[in-house]
Protein backbone atom coordinates (compact mmCIF):
# COMPACT_ATOMS: atom_id res chain seq x y z
CA UNK A 1 0.00 0.00 0.00
CA UNK A 2 1.32 3.44 -0.93
CA UNK A 3 1.73 6.34 1.49
CA UNK A 4 -1.17 8.14 -0.16
CA UNK A 5 -3.56 5.23 0.26
CA UNK A 6 -2.53 4.69 3.87
CA UNK A 7 -2.95 8.27 5.03
CA UNK A 8 -6.29 8.73 3.25
CA UNK A 9 -7.80 5.84 5.21
CA UNK A 10 -9.52 6.61 8.50
CA UNK A 11 -8.58 3.65 10.65
CA UNK A 12 -10.37 5.09 13.67
CA UNK A 13 -13.64 5.20 11.73
CA UNK A 14 -13.12 1.62 10.55
CA UNK A 15 -12.98 0.48 14.18
CA UNK A 16 -15.70 2.88 15.32
CA UNK A 17 -13.55 4.59 17.96
CA UNK A 18 -12.38 8.15 18.53
CA UNK A 19 -8.86 9.29 17.73
CA UNK A 20 -8.05 9.50 21.45
CA UNK A 21 -9.34 5.99 22.22
CA UNK A 22 -7.26 3.93 24.62
CA UNK A 23 -5.46 0.74 23.59
CA UNK A 24 -8.06 -1.33 25.47
CA UNK A 25 -10.94 0.44 23.70
CA UNK A 26 -9.30 -0.19 20.32
CA UNK A 27 -8.74 -3.86 21.12
CA UNK A 28 -12.29 -4.33 22.42
CA UNK A 29 -13.82 -2.74 19.31
CA UNK A 30 -11.58 -4.76 16.98
CA UNK A 31 -12.40 -8.07 18.65
CA UNK A 32 -16.13 -7.32 18.45
CA UNK A 33 -16.03 -6.34 14.75
CA UNK A 34 -13.68 -9.17 13.81
CA UNK A 35 -15.96 -11.69 15.51
CA UNK A 36 -19.06 -10.29 13.77
CA UNK A 37 -17.49 -10.17 10.30
CA UNK A 38 -15.19 -13.20 10.37
CA UNK A 39 -15.46 -15.22 7.12
CA UNK A 40 -16.16 -18.40 9.09
CA UNK A 41 -19.23 -16.75 10.60
CA UNK A 42 -20.34 -15.23 7.27
CA UNK A 43 -19.67 -17.79 4.53
CA UNK A 44 -20.11 -16.30 1.05
CA UNK A 45 -20.66 -12.77 2.39
CA UNK A 46 -18.21 -10.59 0.42
CA UNK A 47 -19.21 -7.46 2.31
CA UNK A 48 -18.45 -9.05 5.69
CA UNK A 49 -15.14 -10.36 4.37
CA UNK A 50 -14.17 -6.89 3.13
CA UNK A 51 -15.10 -5.40 6.50
CA UNK A 52 -13.06 -8.07 8.29
CA UNK A 53 -10.00 -7.20 6.19
CA UNK A 54 -10.53 -3.48 6.77
CA UNK A 55 -10.76 -3.74 10.57
CA UNK A 56 -7.79 -6.11 10.64
CA UNK A 57 -5.73 -3.60 8.65
CA UNK A 58 -6.82 -0.76 10.93
CA UNK A 59 -6.02 -2.74 14.07
CA UNK A 60 -2.60 -3.66 12.66
CA UNK A 61 -1.69 0.04 12.67
CA UNK A 62 -3.54 1.35 15.73
CA UNK A 63 -2.50 -1.52 18.00
CA UNK A 64 1.19 -0.76 17.40
CA UNK A 65 2.15 2.32 19.48
CA UNK A 66 4.90 3.39 17.06
CA UNK A 67 2.77 2.97 13.93
CA UNK A 68 -0.17 4.71 15.56
CA UNK A 69 2.01 7.67 16.51
CA UNK A 70 3.35 7.95 12.95
CA UNK A 71 -0.14 7.58 11.45
CA UNK A 72 -1.56 10.28 13.72
CA UNK A 73 1.31 12.62 12.90
CA UNK A 74 0.86 12.03 9.17
CA UNK A 75 -2.85 12.87 9.35
CA UNK A 76 -2.13 16.01 11.34
CA UNK A 77 0.40 17.17 8.76
CA UNK A 78 -1.47 16.32 5.59
CA UNK A 79 -5.09 15.78 6.61
CA UNK A 80 -7.47 13.23 5.15
CA UNK A 81 -7.50 13.53 1.38
CA UNK A 82 -4.34 15.66 1.46
CA UNK A 83 -2.82 13.75 -1.43
CA UNK A 84 -5.51 14.68 -3.92
CA UNK A 85 -4.14 15.83 -7.23
CA UNK A 86 -6.18 19.03 -7.53
CA UNK A 87 -5.20 22.37 -6.00
CA UNK A 88 -6.72 23.60 -2.79
CA UNK A 89 -5.96 24.58 0.74
CA UNK A 90 -5.80 21.02 2.10
CA UNK A 91 -3.82 19.24 -0.61
CA UNK A 92 -0.45 19.16 -2.26
CA UNK A 93 -1.89 20.63 -5.46
CA UNK A 94 -1.26 24.13 -4.13
CA UNK A 95 2.51 23.58 -4.32
CA UNK A 96 2.69 23.63 -8.09
CA UNK A 97 0.76 23.42 -11.31
CA UNK A 98 1.37 21.29 -14.38
CA UNK A 99 5.03 20.47 -14.64
CA UNK A 100 5.71 22.19 -11.35
CA UNK A 101 5.01 19.29 -9.01
CA UNK A 102 7.50 17.56 -6.78
CA UNK A 103 8.43 13.98 -5.93
CA UNK A 104 6.80 13.12 -2.64
CA UNK A 105 9.61 10.64 -2.19
CA UNK A 106 11.65 13.69 -1.14
CA UNK A 107 9.39 14.03 1.88
CA UNK A 108 9.94 10.43 2.90
CA UNK A 109 13.71 10.45 2.73
CA UNK A 110 14.27 9.83 -0.97
CA UNK A 111 15.80 13.18 -1.87
CA UNK A 112 17.21 16.41 -0.57
CA UNK A 113 15.30 18.64 1.76
CA UNK A 114 12.72 17.76 4.32
CA UNK A 115 13.36 14.05 4.33
CA UNK A 116 17.08 14.26 5.00
CA UNK A 117 18.80 14.06 8.34
CA UNK A 118 17.76 12.68 11.70
CA UNK A 119 14.25 13.69 12.69
CA UNK A 120 13.19 14.41 9.09
CA UNK A 121 9.93 13.24 7.58
CA UNK A 122 11.72 10.18 6.27
CA UNK A 123 12.39 9.11 9.84
CA UNK A 124 8.83 10.02 10.83
CA UNK A 125 7.14 7.87 8.19
CA UNK A 126 9.79 5.22 7.64
CA UNK A 127 8.30 2.63 9.94
CA UNK A 128 4.78 3.26 8.64
CA UNK A 129 5.32 3.25 4.91
CA UNK A 130 8.48 1.15 4.54
CA UNK A 131 10.49 4.00 3.02
CA UNK A 132 14.08 3.83 1.93
CA UNK A 133 16.88 4.23 4.40
CA UNK A 134 20.47 5.40 3.86
CA UNK A 135 22.42 2.74 2.01
CA UNK A 136 19.35 1.49 0.13
CA UNK A 137 17.93 -0.49 3.06
CA UNK A 138 14.17 -0.81 3.42
CA UNK A 139 12.01 -1.34 6.44
CA UNK A 140 10.42 -4.14 4.44
CA UNK A 141 13.60 -6.14 5.05
CA UNK A 142 14.17 -5.14 8.64
CA UNK A 143 13.59 -7.67 11.44
CA UNK A 144 10.07 -7.50 12.80
CA UNK A 145 8.68 -9.14 15.90
CA UNK A 146 6.06 -11.79 15.27
CA UNK A 147 2.39 -11.07 15.91
CA UNK A 148 0.70 -12.07 19.16
CA UNK A 149 -1.82 -14.91 18.95
CA UNK A 150 -4.91 -15.47 21.08
CA UNK A 151 -6.75 -18.71 21.67
CA UNK A 152 -9.29 -20.06 24.15
CA UNK A 153 -9.52 -23.03 26.48
CA UNK A 154 -12.40 -24.30 28.62
CA UNK A 155 -11.80 -26.00 31.97
CA UNK A 156 -13.91 -27.42 34.78
CA UNK A 157 -14.76 -25.48 37.92
CA UNK A 158 -12.57 -27.75 40.06
CA UNK A 159 -9.57 -27.23 37.75
CA UNK A 160 -9.95 -23.46 38.08
CA UNK A 161 -10.00 -23.73 41.88
CA UNK A 162 -7.10 -26.13 42.27
CA UNK A 163 -5.09 -25.44 39.10
CA UNK A 164 -4.45 -27.83 36.23
CA UNK A 165 -2.15 -28.71 33.36
CA UNK A 166 -4.04 -28.95 30.08
CA UNK A 167 -2.92 -29.77 26.52
CA UNK A 168 -3.56 -27.07 23.93
CA UNK A 169 -3.67 -27.97 20.24
CA UNK A 170 -2.94 -25.07 17.88
CA UNK A 171 -2.87 -24.64 14.13
CA UNK A 172 -0.92 -21.46 13.50
CA UNK A 173 1.90 -19.99 11.39
CA UNK A 174 5.36 -21.04 12.50
CA UNK A 175 8.90 -20.79 11.14
CA UNK A 176 9.39 -23.38 8.42
CA UNK A 177 11.61 -26.12 9.81
CA UNK A 178 12.85 -27.17 6.38
CA UNK A 179 14.34 -23.84 5.25
CA UNK A 180 14.70 -22.30 8.74
CA UNK A 181 12.65 -19.33 7.61
CA UNK A 182 14.73 -18.32 4.55
CA UNK A 183 12.07 -19.49 2.07
CA UNK A 184 14.73 -21.03 -0.16
CA UNK A 185 15.18 -24.71 -0.90
CA UNK A 186 17.81 -26.25 1.39
CA UNK A 187 21.23 -25.81 -0.23
CA UNK A 188 20.22 -22.60 -2.05
CA UNK A 189 20.00 -18.94 -1.05
CA UNK A 190 17.74 -16.03 -2.04
CA UNK A 191 19.21 -13.42 -4.38
CA UNK A 192 18.84 -9.64 -4.36
CA UNK A 193 15.92 -8.32 -6.45
CA UNK A 194 17.23 -6.41 -9.49
CA UNK A 195 14.00 -4.45 -9.93
CA UNK A 196 14.30 -2.61 -6.60
CA UNK A 197 18.04 -3.23 -6.03
CA UNK A 198 17.22 -5.08 -2.85
CA UNK A 199 15.37 -2.19 -1.22
CA UNK A 200 11.92 -3.77 -1.47
CA UNK A 201 10.46 -0.50 -2.83
CA UNK A 202 9.82 1.01 -6.25
CA UNK A 203 8.68 4.50 -7.18
CA UNK A 204 5.38 4.91 -9.01
CA UNK A 205 4.62 8.18 -10.82
CA UNK A 206 1.09 9.53 -10.66
CA UNK A 207 0.69 12.85 -12.38
CA UNK A 208 2.85 15.42 -10.67
CA UNK A 209 3.68 13.07 -7.81
CA UNK A 210 5.71 9.96 -7.19
CA UNK A 211 4.94 7.40 -4.52
CA UNK A 212 7.05 4.63 -3.06
CA UNK A 213 5.38 1.27 -2.71
CA UNK A 214 6.39 -2.38 -2.29
CA UNK A 215 8.22 -3.86 -5.26
CA UNK A 216 5.77 -6.00 -7.31
CA UNK A 217 8.46 -8.54 -8.23
CA UNK A 218 9.74 -9.36 -4.75
CA UNK A 219 6.60 -8.20 -2.90
CA UNK A 220 8.61 -5.82 -0.78
CA UNK A 221 11.08 -8.41 0.49
CA UNK A 222 14.05 -7.16 -1.49
CA UNK A 223 14.96 -10.73 -2.38
CA UNK A 224 13.93 -13.27 -4.99
CA UNK A 225 13.84 -16.99 -4.44
CA UNK A 226 14.63 -19.04 -7.54
CA UNK A 227 14.25 -22.40 -5.81
CA UNK A 228 11.45 -22.08 -3.23
CA UNK A 229 11.31 -24.36 -0.24
CA UNK A 230 8.96 -27.24 -1.09
CA UNK A 231 7.30 -27.14 2.33
CA UNK A 232 6.50 -23.42 2.65
CA UNK A 233 6.49 -22.40 -1.07
CA UNK A 234 9.10 -19.71 -0.39
CA UNK A 235 7.22 -17.95 2.41
CA UNK A 236 9.56 -19.04 5.20
CA UNK A 237 6.47 -19.67 7.32
CA UNK A 238 4.23 -22.68 7.27
CA UNK A 239 1.03 -23.55 9.08
CA UNK A 240 1.55 -26.44 11.39
CA UNK A 241 -0.35 -28.09 14.19
CA UNK A 242 1.40 -28.21 17.52
CA UNK A 243 0.45 -29.27 21.00
CA UNK A 244 1.46 -27.15 23.98
CA UNK A 245 1.14 -27.99 27.64
CA UNK A 246 -0.37 -25.04 29.48
CA UNK A 247 -0.23 -24.69 33.24
CA UNK A 248 -3.45 -23.12 34.53
CA UNK A 249 -2.72 -21.55 37.94
CA UNK A 250 -4.96 -22.22 40.92
CA UNK A 251 -7.60 -19.53 41.37
CA UNK A 252 -7.87 -18.52 37.72
CA UNK A 253 -11.00 -16.50 36.96
CA UNK A 254 -13.42 -16.97 34.10
CA UNK A 255 -12.25 -14.81 31.17
CA UNK A 256 -8.70 -14.40 32.51
CA UNK A 257 -5.85 -14.29 29.96
CA UNK A 258 -2.65 -16.28 30.45
CA UNK A 259 0.45 -15.15 28.55
CA UNK A 260 2.91 -17.63 27.08
CA UNK A 261 5.97 -15.65 26.00
CA UNK A 262 7.43 -16.46 22.57
CA UNK A 263 4.67 -18.90 21.57
CA UNK A 264 2.96 -16.61 19.05
CA UNK A 265 3.72 -16.13 15.34
CA UNK A 266 7.39 -16.27 14.32
CA UNK A 267 9.30 -13.04 13.78
CA UNK A 268 10.62 -11.86 10.42
CA UNK A 269 14.30 -11.84 9.52
CA UNK A 270 15.32 -13.50 12.78
CA UNK A 271 13.29 -11.25 15.09
CA UNK A 272 11.63 -12.60 18.24
CA UNK A 273 8.35 -14.46 18.07
CA UNK A 274 5.16 -12.94 19.41
CA UNK A 275 3.33 -14.14 22.49
CA UNK A 276 0.41 -16.52 22.88
CA UNK A 277 -2.51 -15.39 25.04
CA UNK A 278 -4.83 -18.11 26.33
CA UNK A 279 -8.30 -16.93 27.40
CA UNK A 280 -9.65 -19.28 30.08
CA UNK A 281 -13.36 -20.09 30.28
CA UNK A 282 -14.58 -21.87 33.43
CA UNK A 283 -17.60 -24.15 33.48
CA UNK A 284 -20.12 -23.48 36.25
CA UNK A 285 -20.49 -26.02 39.08
CA UNK A 286 -23.91 -27.46 39.86
CA UNK A 287 -23.41 -27.14 43.64
CA UNK A 288 -20.64 -24.65 44.41
CA UNK A 289 -20.33 -20.98 43.60
CA UNK A 290 -17.40 -18.61 44.03
CA UNK A 291 -16.85 -15.25 45.69
CA UNK A 292 -13.25 -14.12 45.19
CA UNK A 293 -11.05 -16.71 46.92
CA UNK A 294 -13.99 -18.26 48.79
CA UNK A 295 -16.28 -21.06 47.68
CA UNK A 296 -19.98 -20.79 48.44
CA UNK A 297 -22.66 -23.41 48.97
CA UNK A 298 -26.31 -23.27 50.07
CA UNK A 299 -27.43 -26.22 52.21
CA UNK A 300 -31.19 -26.90 52.58
CA UNK A 301 -32.34 -27.68 56.13
CA UNK A 302 -35.59 -28.44 57.96
CA UNK A 303 -37.11 -26.09 60.52
CA UNK A 304 -36.55 -28.53 63.42
CA UNK A 305 -32.83 -28.79 62.53
CA UNK A 306 -32.39 -25.04 62.92
CA UNK A 307 -34.74 -24.70 65.89
CA UNK A 308 -33.39 -27.65 67.90
CA UNK A 309 -29.81 -27.70 66.59
CA UNK A 310 -28.05 -30.49 64.72
CA UNK A 311 -24.83 -31.62 63.04
CA UNK A 312 -24.82 -31.53 59.22
CA UNK A 313 -22.50 -33.27 56.77
CA UNK A 314 -21.50 -30.76 54.07
CA UNK A 315 -19.60 -31.58 50.84
CA UNK A 316 -16.41 -29.76 49.82
CA UNK A 317 -14.21 -30.12 46.76
CA UNK A 318 -11.89 -32.29 48.88
CA UNK A 319 -14.45 -34.49 50.57
CA UNK A 320 -16.80 -33.76 53.47
CA UNK A 321 -16.89 -31.67 56.66
CA UNK A 322 -19.14 -31.79 59.70
CA UNK A 323 -20.95 -28.57 60.63
CA UNK A 324 -22.44 -28.15 64.11
CA UNK A 325 -25.58 -26.04 63.93
CA UNK A 326 -26.56 -24.39 67.24
CA UNK A 327 -30.20 -24.46 68.40
CA UNK A 328 -32.13 -21.39 67.32
CA UNK A 329 -30.09 -20.75 64.17
CA UNK A 330 -31.86 -18.41 61.75
CA UNK A 331 -32.52 -19.42 58.16
CA UNK A 332 -30.02 -17.68 55.86
CA UNK A 333 -27.15 -17.70 58.38
CA UNK A 334 -23.71 -18.30 56.85
CA UNK A 335 -20.96 -20.39 58.48
CA UNK A 336 -17.28 -20.29 57.50
CA UNK A 337 -15.02 -23.34 57.13
CA UNK A 338 -11.38 -22.26 56.93
CA UNK A 339 -9.07 -23.43 54.14
CA UNK A 340 -11.66 -25.18 51.99
CA UNK A 341 -11.89 -22.51 49.28
CA UNK A 342 -9.91 -21.40 46.23
CA UNK A 343 -6.15 -21.88 46.02
CA UNK A 344 -4.05 -18.70 46.24
CA UNK A 345 -0.67 -17.73 44.79
CA UNK A 346 1.02 -17.99 48.20
CA UNK A 347 -0.06 -21.64 48.54
CA UNK A 348 -2.88 -21.00 51.01
CA UNK A 349 -6.58 -21.34 50.26
CA UNK A 350 -9.71 -19.31 50.77
CA UNK A 351 -12.67 -20.49 52.84
CA UNK A 352 -15.92 -22.35 52.28
CA UNK A 353 -19.00 -20.26 53.06
CA UNK A 354 -22.01 -22.41 54.01
CA UNK A 355 -25.44 -20.75 53.98
CA UNK A 356 -28.30 -22.63 55.65
CA UNK A 357 -31.73 -22.24 54.11
CA UNK A 358 -34.99 -23.74 55.38
CA UNK A 359 -36.63 -25.94 52.77
CA UNK A 360 -40.43 -25.61 52.98
CA UNK A 361 -42.35 -28.75 51.89
CA UNK A 362 -44.71 -28.15 48.98
CA UNK A 363 -47.20 -30.64 50.47
CA UNK A 364 -47.89 -32.10 53.93
CA UNK A 365 -49.69 -35.36 54.70
CA UNK A 366 -52.41 -35.49 57.34
CA UNK A 367 -50.18 -36.48 60.24
CA UNK A 368 -47.55 -33.84 59.48
CA UNK A 369 -50.21 -31.17 58.97
CA UNK A 370 -51.83 -32.09 62.28
CA UNK A 371 -48.49 -31.93 64.11
CA UNK A 372 -47.74 -28.56 62.55
CA UNK A 373 -51.13 -27.24 63.58
CA UNK A 374 -50.42 -28.34 67.16
CA UNK A 375 -47.08 -26.53 67.00
CA UNK A 376 -48.76 -23.37 65.73
CA UNK A 377 -51.23 -23.48 68.59
CA UNK A 378 -48.47 -24.07 71.14
CA UNK A 379 -46.49 -21.04 69.87
CA UNK A 380 -49.45 -18.73 69.33
CA UNK A 381 -48.07 -16.25 71.84
CA UNK A 382 -44.87 -15.82 69.81
CA UNK A 383 -45.22 -13.09 67.16
CA UNK A 384 -42.28 -13.14 64.70
CA UNK A 385 -43.56 -9.86 63.21
CA UNK A 386 -43.77 -7.93 66.42
CA UNK A 387 -41.24 -5.28 65.38
CA UNK A 388 -43.01 -4.75 62.04
CA UNK A 389 -46.38 -4.46 63.71
CA UNK A 390 -45.03 -1.79 66.06
CA UNK A 391 -43.75 0.19 63.10
CA UNK A 392 -47.18 -0.11 61.46
CA UNK A 393 -48.79 1.31 64.63
CA UNK A 394 -50.75 -1.79 65.53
Amino acid sequence: MSAREWIEKDFYAELGVSSDASADEIKKSYRKLARENHPDANPGNDRAEAKFKAVSEAYGVLSDPDKRKQYDEARRLFGSGGFSGGGGHGGFGGFGGPGGGFDIGDLFGGGAGAGQGPGGLGDLFGGLFGSRRPGGASTANRPKRGADVETEVRIDFTEAVRGATVPLRLSSPATCQTCRGSGAKPGTRPRSCSTCSGSGLVTRNQGAFAFSEPCPDCRGRGQLIDDPCPDCAGEGVSTRTRTLTVRIPAGVNDGQRIRLAGQGEPGRQGAASGDLYVVVHVNAHRVFGRSGDDLTITVPTTFPELALGTTLTVPTLDGKVSLKVPAGTASGRTFRVRGKGVGKKDGSSGDLLITLQVAVPSKLDGKAAEALADYAEATADHDPRQDLNELLGR
